[in-house]
């Protein structure tokens, strides 16, 4: 190891920082490049029953199986703030800014992400 060390030249070297910088620099383009405002669709039994920006600060009661369920949208985040159905885990999850919420009881799945509008399309990375 020592060996091929000592035999790389100065290029080699000036090579190999470029090539991190451009990969370290990629994290921040990317960034940059993904579009800033999310969404939060709120499905009860499969079907689309609310859809906002994450960034509007909004308190949301809606009708589920189990009963009324309460959404609330503040600081770029959503949470199930009210539920009643029994175990109440979907409360227990707190704030999300990424990711889903799911009441299995109330058979309510609250998305909060940029595919939020995108993933009816059943199209990923790769699948395109």
């Amino acid at each position: 190891m020592k060996k091929l060390i000592k035999k790389t030249t100065l290029a080699d070297r000036l090579l190999l920082l470029i090539l991190l910088a451009v990969s370290v620099s990629g994290i921040f383009v990317v960034r940059q490049a993904m579009p800033a405002s999310a969404d939060v669709v709120v499905e009860i039994d499969g079907r689309p029953a609310f859809s906002a920006p994450l960034s509007e600060d909004r308190l949301i009661t809606l009708q589920s199986s189990c009963g009324p369920i309460e959404v609330e949208i503040r600081g770029s985040r959503v949470r199930i703030k009210d539920a009643h159905c029994p175990n109440k885990l979907c409360m227990k999850e707190g704030w999300v800014s990424k990711g889903v919420i799911v009441c299995l009881p109330g058979k309510v799945v609250v998305f909060a992400d940029t595919r939020g509008k995108t993933r009816k399309n059943n199209l990923d990375a790769v699948t395109g």
